[in-house]
């Protein structure tokens, strides 16, 4: 389930599903593999999507079974985009992909200055129809929140309405700056860690998750 927290001032849905908490302390531990690493994060981000979307709206249709005539439940015309932000974003993309496949993908590739810790980005390219849907921003960590708050920001000024931001792990820096530039803005995330380092990375965290994706450690 996810529960609302709202603690020191964080506004955040944190999904405490026993199986999504089971799979993450596994991709937390240093000596998991790549490969395991991609396959865990994939399973964890399907488990969350069935959280994300469960206040989408429902209509009754008519139908019939092979025994007799129904009405069934069905999504209420509700048109969605995943949104992963590059890179990392892209081990949470087939996992929600798997659960909502007529969804559309959009990417936005942000990658942060080292010095400064602000993002910079480099590429961005959206289905037509943003408006018009709902669009779930994936990326793994939320840790400064400057590229989430980016990321928003730039599906905002291409006409997006309705948006979502999923994450694996949060850090409370990231949640708080995303609260305030974006408070319309819905967080999931499966765990809300401690602090960041002076490195910007979050503790205890599980490290970078793009390069234990990718294994370009």
């Amino acid at each position: 389930m996810a529960g609302k927290a709202d603690k020191k001032g964080l506004k955040v849905h944190v999904i405490d599903h026993p199986l999504i908490q089971h799979k993450l302390t596994l991709m937390r531990m240093k000596e998991t593999s790549s490969k395991d690493f991609r396959d865990l994060l994939e399973e964890i981000a399907m488990l969350m999507g069935y959280e994300v979307t469960r206040d989408f709206p429902l209509r009754e249709i008519d139908i019939e079974t092979p025994v007799a005539p129904c009405k069934s439940k069905i999504i209420a015309g509700k048109k969605v985009g995943l949104v992963p932000i590059l890179r990392a974003g892209l081990g949470m993309l087939d996992g929600m992909l798997a659960l909502i496949p007529a969804a559309r993908v959009g990417h936005i590739g942000l990658y942060r200055d080292p010095e400064t810790l602000k993002p910079v980005e480099y590429y961005c390219k959206l289905p037509p129809d943003v408006s018009e849907r709902t669009l779930i921003v994936v990326d793994p960590m939320l840790a400064t929140g400057g590229s989430a708050s980016a990321a928003l920001t730039l599906l905002k000024e291409h006409g997006a309405r309705n948006l979502i931001l999923m994450c694996l792990v949060s850090a409370p820096d990231g949640i708080k700056v995303v609260n305030k530039d974006h408070p319309d803005v819905p967080i999931y995330t499966a765990a809300v860690d401690d602090h960041l380092n002076e490195h910007g990375y979050i503790v205890p965290g599980l490290g970078d998750a793009g390069d234990r994706i990718f294994g370009t450690l």
